[in-house]
């Protein structure tokens, strides 16, 4: 699927929305997920890999990865990464982040090496997976949540219900909830060639067709409080090269990282004007710097 998709930015536009796995981006496109690792980020990748356990979560078996210490009293934080995206994909990140912090991440079911799902996922069960692994990873610890794409929107969803234990969220360029009506809004059905593709892929994931097997039905802007939250968007607009409906799809976009802040009192976005999609690959230092404020925040 996808296959015959020329353009670059179109292919990388498939891959934000509907995942890397579901979209084909990993054969042949040059999505920034799937560009040639640098020396740096292929032995981060192989350490992340090496230094992977499995630990059992509601009767599964779920791939984690952990790097660094945190000193006492200190959040761990935790990586989500996009749909179809494993724990190699943020290894650099990971090994960044843990020079300061206990940093792990870990495989949703249907990713990488953990179990595959049994039947479609929902956003409950998502997050009693999730619980399962801070249980694991963090203990009595608080945590940091920093989501990519849907990752972010996983983190999104998950905070507002536990800031018992989540102190602080990181979205890059996190899914907004509204991307399915955005889509439908943007493209009729009418439309003909990649835009009607990408039209049915995103009705197709958002139901469940995709990798992780997960509805996002219920996805919603919910209320964490004055939790430090910290939204990078991306300065690349790659969205709108999209012919005909592509602004659309760009405007939407935009204004769904803006209805991020809602989550905080205490919220702030950042424009990584150099990245597309993959921010923590173009210009992991925005992230850095990000996840660093939110922990001095945090930590107040």
């Amino acid at each position: 699927m996808f296959r015959n998709v020329k353009s670059t930015a179109v292919a990388a536009m498939l891959c934000a929305v509907t995942g890397a796995a579901l979209a084909g981006c990993d054969e042949g496109s040059e999505s920034e997920a799937e560009a040639p690792k640098s020396s740096a980020n292929a032995e981060a990748g192989k350490e992340a890999s090496s230094g992977a356990e499995k630990i059992t979560v509601e009767g599964h078996s779920v791939n984690v990865s952990c790097s660094g210490e945190a000193a006492e009293d200190q959040p761990v934080v935790v990586l989500l990464p996009g749909l179809g995206d494993d724990v190699s994909k943020m290894a650099d990140l990971q090994q960044t982040l843990s020079e300061k912090t206990k940093v792990c991440s870990y495989d949703r079911l249907g990713q990488g090496e953990s179990d595959q799902p049994e039947d479609v996922q929902t956003l409950d069960s998502v997050d009693k997976l999730l619980t399962g692994v801070l249980d694991n990873v963090a203990e009595d610890r608080p945590v940091v949540l920093a989501g990519h794409s849907l990752g972010g929107l996983l983190a999104a969803q998950y905070a507002p219900a536990h800031t018992d234990r989540v102190v602080g969220l990181v979205l890059m360029d996190a899914t907004p909830p509204s991307t399915l009506d955005d889509t439908k809004e943007a493209i009729p059905e009418s439309a003909s060639g990649p835009a009607a593709e990408l039209r049915a892929q995103t009705i197709a994931m958002y139901s469940g067709e995709n990798p992780e097997m997960l509805s996002l039905e219920g996805a919603k802007v919910g209320s964490a409080g004055d939790m430090p939250v910290e939204v990078i968007e991306h300065g690349q607009p790659y969205l709108a090269e999209l012919p005909e409906y592509g602004e659309l799809l760009e405007k939407a976009w935009g204004e769904g990282q803006r209805k991020w802040l809602e989550l905080s009192e205490n919220s702030n976005l950042t424009t990584a004007s150099e990245s597309g999609h993959h921010i923590y690959v173009d210009q992991p230092d925005v992230v850095v710097e990000a996840v660093e404020r939110v922990l001095a925040e945090a930590g107040k």
